[in-house]
């Protein structure tokens, strides 16, 4: 992805008149978000804290629902979008845990559509980054339209370039490739973290239920050898009694 990321660049950078669409900003009228959430729960709060900066970015930056799309990746957001009356211009759910291209490329085309046709003016990614195991950070990237500075980064590079075909039909086909790769691989990162979340989570359960099979083991215990211990005291009491 990177690479393909510096072949964008580096194509952009060489032409001063490129004028590619996914290369040209525009003024913004409506904001593309694309979410991503899990499908399944019992992974602490792996999907509400993406959302909840999703929401919290939405209300600071949009007055009205007409001025943004959402796209949702997953069954928790979908769920949590719906229950709040947000609007869902698309969702996929049921994403294999180790998703491949193919099973997220529908997802991925059509937020590029999206794109290109105007329907929407940026593109944004909300998921969660994977850190390590015990880290996970809730993230917002844009990924629509490709900034100018990055744009100029492979203009030294490649200056003495000729391209075949033109530079605009290199762009036409990469662009769109490079976005797909982008979401894709975005899409990876938040399933890292959604397995390591998950595991983490479970382990907390697993642990938090031994410590509290203990407890109970020897309240259980203390109260069984109470009851013995009164019966012994009867018994006795009783025997004592009788003589």
């Amino acid at each position: 992805m990177d690479k393909m990321q510096d072949a964008i660049t580096a194509v952009a950078g060489a032409s001063s008149n490129t004028n590619h669409p996914m290369l040209r900003p525009r003024k913004i009228t409506r904001s593309g978000y694309l979410v991503i959430t899990s499908d399944k729960g019992l992974a602490g709060a792996y999907s509400a804290n993406v959302l909840k900066k999703l929401i919290t970015d939405i209300e600071a930056k949009h007055q009205d629902s007409s001025e943004y799309s959402i796209v949702v990746l997953g069954q928790q957001g979908v769920d949590f979008l719906k229950n709040r009356g947000y609007d869902i211009e698309y969702s996929q759910v049921d994403v294999p845990d180790q998703p491949s291209f193919k099973s997220v490329q529908a997802l991925a085309n059509h937020v590029i559509d999206l794109y290109s046709e105007e329907e929407i003016d940026e593109l944004n990614i909300y998921y969660s980054h994977y850190v390590s195991v015990l880290e996970n950070k809730p993230t917002s990237r844009q990924v629509l339209p490709l900034s100018q500075e990055d744009s100029s980064k492979g203009h030294g590079h490649l200056s003495s370039y000729e391209f075949e075909p033109d530079k605009e039909s290199i762009l036409s086909v990469i662009l769109p490739q490079y976005v797909e790769s982008l979401i894709y691989g975005t899409i990876l990162d938040a399933k890292a973290s959604e397995h390591a979340t998950r595991m983490t989570a479970m382990k907390n359960a697993t642990d938090n239920a031994t410590e509290l099979i203990d407890d109970l083991s020897l309240e259980y215990n203390r109260a069984r050898q109470a009851e013995i211990t009164q019966q012994i005291t009867e018994i006795v009491g009783g025997s004592a009694a009788l003589e």
